[in-house]
């Protein structure tokens, strides 16, 4: 079974574009796990997938849920992107309505 197959984004919740942040989105895993406070960020080099983050008492950030391996992360970054572009696309065309 593959990563992508037990990966759904349960919810998205798009933002004003003028700030890097485009999105938030829940993910749900295997039918039973949500991870909720993953964003889709505009960079630098094009958009990415930030995962959920807790600041430390140092005053840093920590990601509190991640991948262990860089092809998952690659699956759920390309997958939650896949499914930005789909969710943007209907909403523009919503609007234009």
């Amino acid at each position: 079974m593959s990563e992508k197959s037990i990966i759904k984004v349960e919810r998205f919740h798009s933002l004003a574009e003028n700030g890097p942040s485009k999105a938030f989105c829940d993910l749900l895993l295997m039918d039973q796990f949500i991870v909720k406070g993953l964003r889709v960020v505009q960079g630098k080099e094009g958009l990415f997938v930030s995962m959920p983050q807790q600041q430390g008492r140092d005053g840093k950030w920590y990601d509190t849920f991640y991948p262990v391996s860089v092809d998952l992360r690659k699956d759920i970054q390309d997958y939650v992107l896949d499914k930005y572009s789909e969710h943007k696309n209907r909403s523009d065309n919503d609007n234009k309505k």
